[in-house]
């Protein structure tokens, strides 16, 4: 009677007692998953996937994809949050998961900054502000006629507070012109909407817009940001009196307190993939230029970032409550 309690008291105490972490210089031991807050198909995802498969043979593990998607991207992000911070979850940031959603959303469920792991920037891009193809503006001039003409204009983006919409807003406030934003869940939807004529102007991500600008489904107005590698002929927003040159940076994230050796892993597998020849020459026909920025340095320069759009954002009026 006695060993059986005594055994029963050993299998409670057993219990609960937390689990051994894992020997940081062993990782990884198995799959990592890559928790991408962007639709299947839409240019997030595109991006992870070629990183996860680069990755993945460099560290000697597999890479798994997994779509969360909301909220312009703040859903999922809160996801890899909340996650545990063992290297077994990664993700993909761009500039609305890390950057503007601070800005926006006064009841962010994450800090972008305290509750992350920076591993390493991936890269930058622009936005691309694309129209149908029958639409009547081919650029900004044309865009600023049509608008001062009283015509009502509506634009897409993948959600309040994308850096879509913000790039939509910064030309509003320096041209003086007024458009309708109508919000999408996700991008992919986004585009499908334009393909099909239910929207005739929208922002989209380089890697979105690229393929279907380049096959002629739908027309390049202009590149908030700078000019595209992959869209050379677009000209960019300064060059067409918008006074808007900021690097929009895509970037790699773990939850935070991650192991250092586990950081260090991460992050020198994230640089070994951006300097892949073959890596390259997708993310840049992708319109992301590789561009790899090491974790702390990548976090100091969101922190900045963070500041400066908070301003971009309470001039223009958005926020989500």
């Amino acid at each position: 009677m006695l060993r059986t309690v005594t055994l029963s008291f050993l299998a409670l105490l057993s219990a609960a007692l937390p689990v051994r972490a894992e020997d940081p210089a062993a990782y990884p031991t198995h799959k990592i998953r890559m928790l991408l807050p962007y639709a299947a198909g839409g240019g997030g995802d595109v991006v992870g996937r070629l990183l996860a498969d680069r990755m993945g043979k460099t560290l000697g593990q597999s890479i798994y994809i997994e779509n969360h998607t909301g909220a312009a991207g703040t859903l999922g992000t809160q996801m890899v949050a909340a996650s545990p911070n063992d290297g077994y979850t990664i993700t993909v940031g761009g500039m609305t998961t890390h950057v503007l959603a601070p800005a926006i959303y006064p009841k962010l469920a994450y800090d972008p900054i305290k509750d992350f792991t920076t591993i390493g920037r991936v890269g930058t891009s622009s936005i691309m502000l694309v129209a149908t193809k029958d639409f009547s503006a081919n650029d900004i001039k044309g865009l600023i006629a049509l608008a001062k003409k009283g015509e009502p204009i509506q634009y897409g983006s993948w959600g309040v507070g994308s850096t879509g919409q913000f790039c939509a807003e910064i030309l509003m406030q320096q041209r003086g012109i007024k458009m309708d934003h109508v919000p999408f869940n996700g991008i992919a939807k986004l585009a499908g909407d334009l393909l099909g004529g239910h929207i005739s102007l929208a922002t989209l991500d380089m890697a979105t817009a690229t393929p279907l600008v380049k096959d002629g489904s739908i027309k390049a107005l202009a590149a908030c940001g700078e000019r595209s590698p992959s869209l050379p002929d677009v000209a960019s927003y300064k060059e067409q009196g918008v006074a808007f040159d900021r690097s929009l940076s895509w970037a790699m994230y773990a939850p935070a307190g991650l192991a250092e050796p586990v950081a260090k892993k991460l992050s020198a597998a994230l640089k070994d993939a951006l300097g892949d020849a073959e890596v390259k020459e997708k993310l840049l026909a992708l319109g992301i230029t590789p561009q790899f920025v090491p974790g702390e340095e990548q976090r100091d320069i969101n922190a900045r970032d963070i500041a400066a759009w908070k301003q971009v954002a309470k001039d223009a009026g958005i926020e989500v409550k």
